[in-house]
C-alpha cells in the first residue's frame, strides 16, 4: 500500500504540505490551510515539484537560500487507497493518525497553473 506524510512546513507562512507516493517519488502540494476537516470544504493546494521517497521520513530545517528554507515537522503519515490518479484527478483514502477519510485533488484552473483543490469527501 503507498504512504502518505503531511509536513508541518514553516517558511515564508507556515502551510502543511501534502506528499503522497506515486510511481517512485512523492507527488507533492502545498496547502496553505492545511487538509479540509469535514465533507465538502474545499482548500488551495498548489503543487511543488515531486520530492524523494527518502523525504516522506524527513524532519528538521532547511538552510536559508535553498529551495523551502524553514522548519520540517511530520504532522501526520501512514498509508493509502488509491481511488484515482488521473492528469485532471487524484482521489485517496489516507489511513493516518490524524487524518482518515478520502480527498479528492483536481485542478482550480481559474486560479491558473498548478493551483488544486482539495476537498474532503463523504465515506
Amino acid at each position: 500500500m503507498p504512504r502518505f506524510v503531511v509536513h508541518d512546513h514553516s517558511s515564508r507562512t507556515r502551510h502543511h504540505d501534502v506528499r503522497l507516493e506515486h510511481d517512485g517519488v512523492l507527488a507533492s502540494w502545498a496547502v496553505p490551510k492545511g487538509l479540509p476537516d469535514r465533507p465538502g470544504e474545499r482548500r488551495l493546494a498548489i503543487a511543488t515539484p515531486d520530492h524523494a521517497l527518502e523525504y516522506i521520513d524527513f524532519e528538521g530545517t532547511i538552510p536559508e537560500g535553498a529551495y523551502g528554507a524553514g522548519e520540517v515537522r511530520v504532522h501526520d503519515r501512514g498509508e493509502y487507497d488509491l481511488l484515482a490518479w488521473e492528469d485532471d484527478r487524484r482521489e485517496v483514502k489516507l489511513h493516518g493518525r490524524r487524518y482518515e477519510g478520502t480527498f479528492l485533488f483536481i485542478p482550480f484552473r481559474r486560479a491558473g497553473p498548478g493551483q488544486w483543490l482539495v476537498i474532503r469527501r463523504s465515506d
